[in-house]
């Protein structure tokens, strides 16, 4: 494979991630109340992104494919996850 394919596909591999952890960084500004202890939205963003790659590369190395409805739904669940530990919900 090319390096460019390769870089390619690595890049629509990790996009969901990315973009689904900047979106919920985003998001709870707006539907959590604010706590002097979360951390800033770059650093949160880019925990939550982290996650959801770890989610991804796991769903990839248990189920041999991409994309798999579960790998969907445990992706959107560890990052909502994340958000809601960085936002220290436990304390809303």
């Amino acid at each position: 494979m090319h390096p460019v394919a390769a870089f390619d596909h690595l890049l629509n591999f990790v996009a969901p991630a990315l973009v689904l952890g900047m979106l919920v960084a985003a998001v709870s500004r707006f539907l959590t109340p604010k706590t002097a202890a979360a951390p800033g939205w770059t650093a949160r963003a880019a925990i939550n992104s982290i996650v959801g790659v770890v989610v991804l590369a796991g769903g990839l190395a248990v189920t041999g494919h991409d994309g798999r409805m579960a790998t969907w739904a445990l992706l959107v669940a560890a990052v909502a996850t994340s958000e809601w530990c960085l936002r220290r919900g436990w304390k809303a």
